[in-house]
């Protein structure tokens, strides 16, 4: 699915109710989804049938699938009415969104058979447990951890004589048409950390900062083949020859095309990462909710982790059932248990002023 653009008055709907605390809260109208049935709004591979058949044949509850390619979607079309969703796999950037705008449902810990296994610090982040003005009724969590990641940079080595470790070549002529970045907001924070320096709080930018990022997001415009939506997208852009340097859902995309013969790699620019974790979250309201229920609690265990590690390259929230089925060679490349590695990457956080960052971001689009 390509990534629909938020205009202002979109955001005014969609995110104003999630970034005032106390605010008003956006109604979500009945599902449509049929009872049996469960309606997911997610990331494409999540719902891959290799993970899901085993949830679909034990309790009856047929999945339907949607996919997104951008956060900025899930805000966007619960507040739209998007009632024919019954459950939804956001980042943690977006889930304390949804919570405010009061979307979703609180989910009950005692209900999660496998809440103790998930690693502590996903399980306390202010975007599960809440925080204070949006904390969910004692003995709830907003969020149900499911993965994690980095937001990488790869690129082909065969069309490179010295490896780069920097973004800088961006703004390189020598590229010019021959690099690709994800539509989506966060390339907001990856040219912030490479102006403003490594430590630089990403998610609370001034109008000057955000300004100075917007304009440098043009400046490279030129050196685009395109802005990437889908995963397939990207990995298509690579395996036509139109693309050498991107940015990436860390060990996914690089695994598709290493598949084909394709020789790519991996880094984490001199100038840091993104680190995203993506959780399940019930839709209000739903009359599916004894089939969102069983999903949710499906998506932590074991199988499910690891069958979704097996499918998307991406690390688990669950660090029991990640020792007992990875190989330690792969436990040890997916960083699971790694806290240096995972302390040094820059987690998404929800922006003090997310409207004022996604409007940054079209306006960068939008320029000629």
């Amino acid at each position: 699915m390509t990534m629909k653009s938020l205009s202002v008055k979109t955001i005014s709907l969609a995110v104003a109710a999630a970034v005032a605390l106390g605010g008003a809260m956006t109604a979500v109208a009945p599902s449509q989804a049929s009872a049996g049935e469960l309606a997911i709004l997610t990331w494409e591979g999540y719902a891959d049938s290799s993970i899901t058949q085993k949830f679909e044949d034990e309790t009856g509850c047929a999945i339907s699938r949607t996919y997104v390619g951008s956060n900025d979607e899930f805000p966007a079309k619960l507040a739209a009415g998007g009632s024919i969703y019954d459950a939804v796999s956001p980042s943690l950037d977006t889930t304390g969104i949804l919570a405010k705008m009061g979307v979703v449902e609180p989910i009950a810990i005692d209900m999660l058979p496998d809440w103790e296994d998930i690693y502590e610090g996903f399980r306390a982040h202010p975007s599960v447990a809440g925080a204070e003005g949006w904390l969910p009724p004692e003995g709830t969590v907003w969020a149900v951890p499911y993965s994690w990641g980095s937001i990488a940079w790869m690129y082909r080595s065969d069309k490179f004589d010295t490896p780069p470790d920097s973004i800088e070549i961006f703004w390189d002529p020598a590229y010019a048409g021959k690099l690709s970045i994800w539509d989506d907001k966060t390339n907001i924070y990856a040219v912030a950390r490479y102006i403003f320096g490594r430590d630089v709080n990403v998610y609370d930018l001034s109008d000057d900062q955000l300004a100075q990022v917007r304009d440098k997001l043009i400046e490279a415009k030129p050196q685009m083949r395109k802005y990437w939506a889908t995963a397939g997208e990207l990995v298509n852009l690579y395996a036509n020859g139109e693309v050498i340097f991107s940015n990436t859902w860390g060990g996914y995309q690089s695994a598709l095309l290493i598949e084909q013969g394709i020789p790519m790699v991996e880094f984490i620019p001199k100038e840091k990462a993104d680190g995203w974790q993506d959780a399940w979250q019930i839709v209000k309201g739903t009359p599916n909710m004894d089939c969102a229920k069983k999903f949710v609690v499906y998506m932590q265990s074991p199988h499910a982790q690891c069958q979704m590690s097996a499918v998307m390259g991406y690390s688990m929230a669950n660090a029991t059932a990640a020792k007992e089925c990875l190989t330690p060679e792969m436990y040890e490349s997916l960083h699971q248990g790694d806290w240096t590695y995972i302390d040094g990457l820059d987690f998404w956080q929800e922006p003090i002023r997310v409207d004022a960052v996604i409007e940054t971001w079209n306006a960068v689009k939008a320029a000629q």
